[in-house]
């Protein structure tokens, strides 16, 4: 048997233990079912094992006399994929010729049959004991990022996280499952692909899943939620209403949520790479709103911006600028909008120039 044969023996032993384990979710047979769809060499692991399962099952009820006394027909136990009979005769077909059945006595039927089920128990509860523990072991971890700093994170499974400015994220993977929960901040993804164990981010009330993707979560501090897909496919699922339909986003989709509304936006795949520029250190803008703009900056340094007069939220700005440099800036936003900013404290507050007041 080769290593891949064995490897495709292990998951099929792990998928059938966990199944029979009860608790069997519709997720997971979802999962299964992917795996099964993979390969013909899966299903017929799967279906190889299933069968030495149950039948190993069945010969253990028999060999533990729960049968009233009968001992199973022939035509009862031959059904076994492990046997093979010929219809109306008391013949038995193996490899190429036919043996001749004489007549045995129940006590050597008896033995047989124990015989059997010991043999074949013994392999079930070795796998099954082994995938058991594969499957309940459950890996944990999480990070934090402090303000200002990235982080790159290598996943148990290949896959890996960026995690941005202020960020905090917690990983729970098995062998079923792929985990993670965004407390806050943003973190990027790049999934390795895995069908049996589907990649899923929660966040602010939102199930965000994938199997072989690159995506990138936002978790802001007033509850918005944005999801960027740069390769791909993501399923956007709330989980506060299981019923609502899902949403899914291919490469190039940008799904806000704020205040319990979803607006996916459909872009070219480099605009959408765009927005993710905080894992190279910068901000670009492209007729931004001043107070997304400024939300930005706000995420990676101590400083905070503050817009002291409502009516400057929505001027549009652009250009190309590095996180940490804030002042820089402002000082655009002051040469080309009538804004006046002032240092008050830690705090640099935007309010509107009088007219006719020359910028500082």
């Amino acid at each position: 048997m080769t290593d891949d044969h064995r490897e495709i023996e292990r998951i099929a032993s792990m998928w059938l233990a966990r199944r029979d384990a009860g608790g069997w979710s519709e997720r997971q047979q979802i999962a299964l079912d992917a795996w099964l769809g993979e390969a013909v060499a899966h299903r017929v692991a799967f279906l190889r094992l299933e069968a030495a399962w149950e039948e190993a099952a069945r010969l253990k009820t028999f060999a533990a006399g729960d049968t009233g006394g009968h001992i199973p027909a022939r035509g009862e136990w031959a059904r076994s994929p492990y046997f093979a009979s010929s219809t109306g005769s008391d013949d038995v077909v193996a490899g190429r010729g036919r043996i001749r059945h004489t007549t045995a006595s129940p006590h050597r039927h008896w033995s047989l049959f124990a015989g059997i089920a010991a043999s074949l128990l013994v392999v079930i509860v070795i796998a099954g004991g082994l995938a058991w523990r594969d499957y309940t072991h459950v890996e944990r971890d999480a990070w934090r990022t402090l303000l200002g700093a990235q982080q790159v994170v290598q996943l148990p499974d290949g896959s890996t996280a960026t995690l941005g400015s202020d960020t905090g994220l917690r990983m729970s993977f098995s062998r079923s499952e792929r985990d993670l929960d965004l407390a806050q901040g943003e973190a990027f993804f790049d999934v390795a692909h895995d069908a049996a164990r589907p990649f899923v981010v929660q966040a602010e009330g939102y199930r965000v899943t994938a199997v072989g993707t690159r995506f990138d979560v936002r978790r802001a501090p007033d509850e918005k939620l944005r999801v960027v897909v740069t390769r791909g496919l993501v399923r956007l699922q709330s989980m506060r209403d299981p019923e609502e339909a899902a949403t899914m986003l291919p490469a190039g989709s940008i799904a806000t949520i704020a205040g319990g509304n979803l607006l996916v936006q459909h872009l070219a795949v480099d605009e959408a790479r765009e927005r993710l520029s905080w894992r190279g250190g910068y901000a670009v803008f492209h007729g931004t709103p001043l107070a997304d703009a400024v939300e930005e900056f706000n995420r990676y340094n101590p400083h905070k911006i503050v817009i002291a007069d409502p009516s400057l939220d929505a001027l549009r700005v652009g250009g190309h600028f590095r996180l940490d440099n804030s002042a820089a800036f402002v000082r655009l936003v002051q040469a080309v909008f009538p804004v006046q900013a002032e240092q008050r404290g830690d705090r640099i507050v935007l309010l509107r120039r009088a007219a006719g007041k020359a910028a500082d």
